[in-house]
C-alpha cells in the first residue's frame, strides 16, 4: 500500500500488484514532499506521459495542470490500454473536468487497482501529489506489472532482469533502484548488452557518473526512442535517487529490449531440449557399446566351454582345471559387473527418456537386456556343465590310471607265469624217461594242470580289466586289447597242450609203476603254497583308491586279517620244507638216481624262501602304504569339514540378506535419499562381507586340488554360494538403481516428498502379497483412493483401460512401482512437449515458416547449432528460399512423433 495523500487523504493499490508493493520499505509521508524527489518524479512522469501522447499527436507541459479537465488523461489510459473509454465531455464548467476525472479513475479501477480516499476534485484542482500518486498508478499497472522473469513478477522481475543483464559487466551491482544507479554504468550496460555497437563500454569511468549517465540518456533517446526522463545532475546531487522514477525510465528499457528476451527465452529453450537430446544419443551409444562387447565376450566364451575333447592324462586335464579356476577368478567377474552396469545404464536412460517426454529406446536387434540376460544363462549353462565335464574327465582318468597299472601288474605276473609254459608241455621228454621218470612226468603233469586252473581267475581278471578299459575309453586301448588277446590266445594254447600232454602222460601210465610219492606230495603242497604267495606278494603290491575314512579302514581291517594268517602260513612253508628235507634224506640213504631235481615240480626251497621272504617285507610297507593314506583321508576330511562350517554359516546369510532386501525395497520410510543413503551403507556392508567369499573360494580350491568330490558336512556347493552372491549384489543395486531413478522423477517432475511418502504408502497399502507389485484390481483401488474418478460404468472401464496402457504397456497384468511413480508424475507435472520447441524456434525464425542456418548460428552456441543444422531437413513450402531449414518436423521428430 501507498499512502499518497496529505493527512485525510490518499489512495490504496490492490491486486496483483499490491504483492510486490507491500514488498518494499514503506515510505514516510514527509519523504513523498522532498523537493528533490518531487522534481524528479515531475520530469519523470511527464516524460513518461508524452512518450505515449505523442502518439496520439499531444503532450503536456505541467503534469497537474494538464490532466485538470480529464481529456488527456482519459487520452493516455486510451493509448497506453489500446481501448477506448467513455465519451469525454467537451464542457469547460468543473461539472465537466470531474466527470471526464471520474472517467478515467473508473477505467484505473476496472483494471483491478482500488483507489482509496482520492477523488475526481483533487485532480481537478491541480493536487500536485494526488496527480504523481495517480500517474505511479497508472506505471505500475500499465508498464510494470505483467513484467515476469522466471516466476517472479513485477518490482521484483525487473530488479532480476537488470542482474542478470549487467551480470557480466564490472563496477555494476544492482541491488534496488535508488543508489545502484546513481553512477550511471547500470544504464550503459543495459544497453551495452542489447546493443554493444552504441556505448564503447570499456571506456567508461565509475568516478565520472555525469559522463556515463548523459551517455546513456543520449544513446537511449536517439537510438532506442526512450525520451529523456531524468537528468544527470538531479541523480548525482542526490542522495538517494526517486526509486519511482528510476523504475519508470528503467521499465522503458526493457519494454525496448523485450523483443530480444523472448529471443534469449526461446534460445534457452532449445539448448535445453538438444542437451537433453544429445545426452540421451550419448547414453543409447554406450548402451549399444557395452551391450555389443559383453555379447561378443559370450560369443566367444561358451564355444571354448562347451569344448568337450577330452585329455589323454591325467595332468593336461588338470591344466584345464587350472584354465576354468582362472577364468571363474579372473576374466568372469569383470563381466559380471559389466552385465550389472549395462542393466543400471539401462534403467537410468530409459527413466530420462520418459522424464523428457521421449519415445522409450529400443535397443538394436539382439541387445536387448532380456537377450543379454538370455545369452548370459547360456554362458552359465555352459560353464555349469563344462565344470561337470572336467569333474568327471578326471575321475574317469584316474579310474583308468588305477585300472591299467593294475592290468600291466597281473597281465606281467601271469606273462612270467606262462614263460616257457608251452616248450615244456610240447617236450617229449616221457619217450626216454624211465618208468620213475614218467610216473615223475604224470605227477609233475598233474601239479601243473592244478595250478593252470589256479591261474584261470588272474586270466579272467586280467580280461575283465581290459574290457572295463575298453568301455571307459581308455587313450591305449589297442595295446591293452592286443596284449589281452595275446594273453588269452596263449591260455586256450596251453590249454589245449596240457590235454595232449595229459593224454600221452597217461597212455604212457600203463606201462609205468613207480613214482616218487613224496615228490609228488611236495610238488602238490608246494604249488598251491607258492601260488598263494604268489598272490598274496600280488595284493600286497595292489594300488588302492579310496575317498572316505570308512574305505581306508576297510582295507586296513582287511590287511589287519592278512597278517593274522602268517601263522599258519609259515608252519605250511615249514611242512613244505620238511617233505623237500625228507626226499632228500632217503635219496641220500638209497642212493635213489632222481638226477638233483624233483621231477614233478620246478618249485624248489629257495624259491619258496625267497618268496616268503618278500612277502615279510612287503607287509610293513604295505602297512606305511595305509598309514599314509588314512592320514590323507584324515586332512580331506578336515577340509569338507573345513568348508562346511563356513559354507553353513554364509548360505544363510545371502538367504537372509536377500529377504533383507526385499522387506527394505517395500518398507522404506524417511526421503528417497535417506533411504538412498541407507541402500548405499547397506550395499557397503554387504560388500565388506567378499573376503568370506574369497575365503570360502580359498577352501573349496583346496578341496578341489585334494580331489574331494562330496561333502555329507553341508548341503552348500561353491556354485550355490556364487550364484547366491551374484543376485545378492545384482538385487541391491538394482534397488538402489530404483531409488536413484525415483529421484530423478521427483526432481524432473516437481514431486514433493510428501507426495511420494504418499504414493509410497498407497502403493504399498494395496501390495497385499509385498511381492513389489500391484495386480490390476489392487492398482485400480489405489487410484480410487487417490482420488481417480474411475468408476464401473463405461466411461470409467475407458478411462481405466487408458491407465492400464500406459502403466502395463506389455499386458503382463502387474504394476510395478516405478510405473506408477512414472504415471503420477506424469499427472502432476508438466514438461517440455514438441510445440513449445516448435514456436521456440519460430521465435528465433522472427516468425517465418522456416529458418536460417546463420539464425540458428547467431542464437545457439556453436556445437547445439551444428546439431541443428545437420539434422533439419530443407524446408519445401511455398515460400521456401535457399537454404531454409523445416524446424516444424525436426522438433517432432524430437519427441519421437516422426524420424529424425
Amino acid at each position: 500500500m501507498r499512502d499518497f495523500s496529505s493527512p485525510g487523504g490518499g489512495f490504496t493499490l490492490h491486486g496483483r500488484e499490491n504483492d510486490y508493493m507491500q514488498q518494499e520499505d514503506d515510505w514516510d509521508r514527509d519523504m513523498l514532499l522532498d523537493p528533490a524527489w518531487e522534481k524528479q518524479q515531475r520530469k519523470t512522469f511527464t516524460a513518461w506521459c508524452n512518450s505515449h501522447l505523442r502518439k496520439a499527436g499531444t503532450q503536456i507541459e505541467n503534469i497537474e495542470e494538464d490532466f485538470r479537465d480529464g481529456l488527456k488523461l482519459m487520452l493516455l489510459l486510451e493509448v497506453i490500454s489500446g481501448e477506448r473509454l467513455a465519451k469525454p465531455e467537451r464542457g469547460k464548467m468543473r461539472v465537466h473536468k470531474i466527470s471526464n476525472v471520474n472517467k478515467a479513475l473508473d477505467f484505473i479501477a476496472s483494471k483491478g487497482v482500488k483507489l482509496v480516499s482520492i477523488g475526481a476534485e483533487e485532480i481537478v484542482d491541480g493536487n500536485a501529489k494526488m496527480t504523481l500518486g495517480m500517474i505511479w498508478t497508472i506505471i505500475l499497472r500499465f508498464a510494470i506489472q505483467d513484467i515476469s522473469v522466471e516466476e517472479t513478477s513485477a518490482k521484483e522481475g525487473l530488479l532480476l532482469w537488470c542482474q542478470r543483464k549487467t551480470a557480466p559487466y564490472k563496477n555494476v551491482n544492482i541491488q534496488n533502484f535508488h543508489i545502484s544507479w546513481k553512477d550511471g554504468l547500470g544504464f550503459c550496460a543495459l544497453i551495452h548488452r542489447h546493443r554493444p555497437e552504441l556505448i564503447d563500454y570499456g571506456k567508461l569511468r565509475k568516478d565520472d557518473p555525469m559522463t556515463n549517465l548523459n551517455t546513456a540518456f543520449d544513446v537511449a533517446e536517439k537510438y532506442l526512442d526512450i525520451p529523456k526522463m531524468l537528468d544527470a545532475e538531479d541523480i548525482v546531487g542526490t542522495a538517494r535517487p526517486d526509486e519511482k522514477a528510476i523504475m519508470t525510465y528503467v521499465s522503458s528499457f526493457y519494454h525496448a529490449f523485450s523483443g530480444a528476451q523472448k529471443a534469449e527465452t526461446a534460445a534457452n529453450r532449445i539448448c535445453k531440449v538438444l542437451a537433453v537430446n544429445q545426452e540421451n544419443e550419448q547414453l543409447m551409444e554406450d548402451y549399444e557399446k557395452l551391450a555389443s562387447d559383453l555379447l561378443e565376450w559370450i560369443r566367444r566364451t561358451i564355444p571354448w566351454l562347451e569344448n568337450r575333447v577330452p585329455e589323454n592324462t591325467m595332468q593336461a586335464m588338470q591344466q584345464k582345471l587350472e584354465d576354468f579356476r582362472d577364468y571363474r577368478r579372473l576374466h568372469k567377474p569383470p563381466k559380471v559387473q559389466e552385465k550389472c552396469q549395462l542393466e543400471i545404464n539401462f534403467n537410468t536412460l530409459q527413466t530420462k527418456l520418459r522424464l523428457s517426454n521421449r519415445p522409450a529406446f529400443m535397443p538394436s536387434e539382439g541387445k536387448m537386456v532380456s537377450d543379454i540376460s538370455s545369452a548370459w544363462g547360456s554362458l552359465e549353462g555352459a560353464e555349469k556343465g563344462y565344470e561337470e565335464w572336467l569333474l568327471n574327465e578326471i575321475r574317469r582318468l584316474e579310474r583308468l590310471d588305477h585300472l591299467a597299472e593294475k592290468f600291466r601288474q597281473k597281465a606281467a605276473i601271469h606273462e612270467a607265469w606262462t614263460d616257457g609254459k608251452e616248450e615244456m608241455l610240447q617236450h617229449k621228454d616221457y619217450e626216454t624217461a624211465s618208468l620213475s621218470d614218467i610216473k615223475a612226468l604224470l605227477k609233475k603233469h598233474e601239479a601243473f594242470e592244478s595250478d593252470l586252473a589256479a591261474h584261470q581267475d588272474r586270466v579272467e581278471q586280467i580280461a575283465a580289466i581290459a574290457q572295463e578299459l575298453n568301455e571307459l575309453e581308455y587313450y591305449d586301448s589297442p595295446s591293452v586289447n592286443a596284449r589281452c588277446q595275446q594273453i588269452c590266445d596263449q591260455w586256450d594254447s596251453l590249454g589245449v597242450l596240457t590235454q595232449k600232454r595229459s593224454e600221452a602222460l597217461q597212455r604212457t601210465e600203463k606201462l609205468l609203476e613207480t613214482i616218487d610219492q613224496l615228490y609228488l606230495e611236495f610238488a602238490k603242497r608246494a604249488a598251491p603254497f607258492n601260488n598263494w604267495m604268489e598272490g598274496a606278494m600280488e595284493d600286497l603290491q595292489d594300488t588302492f583308491i579310496v575317498h572316505t575314512i570308512e574305505e581306508i579302514q576297510g582295507l586296513s581291517t582287511a590287511h589287519e586279517q592278512f597278517k593274522a594268517t602268517l601263522p599258519e602260513a609259515d608252519k605250511e612253508r615249514q611242512a613244505i620244507l620238511g617233505i623237500h628235507n625228507e626226499i632228500a634224506k632217503i635219496v641220500q640213504t638209497y642212493h635213489v638216481n632222481m638226477a638233483g631235481t624233483n621231477p614233478y615240480t620246478t618249485i624248489n626251497p629257495q624259491e619258496i624262501n625267497a618268496k616268503w621272504d618278500k612277502v615279510r617285507q612287503l607287509v610293513p610297507q604295505r602297512d606305511q602304504a595305509l598309514i599314509e593314506e588314512h592320514a590323507r583321508q584324515q586332512n580331506n576330511e578336515r577340509l569338507r569339514r573345513q568348508f562346511a562350517n563356513q559354507a553353513n554359516v554364509i548360505g544363510p546369510w545371502i538367504q537372509t540378506k536377500m529377504e533383507e532386501i526385499g522387506r527394505i525395497s517395500i518398507e522404506m520410510h524417511g526421503t528417497l535419499e535417506d533411504q538412498l543413503t541407507h541402500l548405499r551403507q547397506y550395499e557397503k556392508n554387504i560388500v565388506n562381507y567378499k573376503p568370506k567369499i574369497d575365503q570360502l573360494e580359498g577352501d573349496h580350491q583346496l578341496i578341489q586340488e585334494a580331489l574331494i568330490f562330496d561333502n555329507k558336512h553341508t548341503n552348500y556347493t561353491m556354485e550355490h554360494i556364487r550364484v547366491g552372491w551374484e543376485q545378492l549384489l545384482t538385487t541391491i543395486a538394482r534397488t538402489i538403481n530404483e531409488i536413484e531413478n525415483q529421484i530423478l522423477t521427483r526432481d524432473a517432475k516437481g514431486i514433493s516428498q510428501d507426495q511420494m511418502n504418499e504414493f509410497r504408502a498407497s502403493f504399498n497399502h494395496f501390495d497385499r502379497d509385498h511381492s513389489g507389485t500391484l495386480g490390476a484390481e489392487e492398482f485400480k483401488a489405489c487410484l480410487i483412493s487417490l482420488g481417480f474418478d474411475i468408476g464401473n460404468d463405461a466411461q470409467g472401464e475407458a478411462e481405466f483401460a487408458r491407465i492400464m496402457s500406459i502403466v502395463d504397456p506389455n499386458r503382463l497384468g502387474v504394476i510395478t512401482f516405478q510405473a506408477f511413480i512414472d504415471f503420477m508424475s506424469r499427472e502432476t507435472a508438466d514438461t517440455d512437449t514438441a510445440d513449445q520447441v516448435m514456436t521456440s524456434f519460430k521465435v528465433l525464425a522472427g516468425d517465418k515458416n522456416y529458418i536460417l542456418a546463420d539464425e540458428l548460428r547467431r542464437e545457439l552456441p556453436p556445437d547445439q547449432a551444428e546439431y541443428c543444422i545437420a539434422r533439419m531437413m530443407p524446408y519445401t513450402g511455398p515460400d521456401a528460399i535457399p537454404g531454409a531449414l523445416d524446424y516444424m518436423s525436426f522438433s517432432t521428430a524430437l519427441y519421437g512423433e516422426s524420424d529424425l
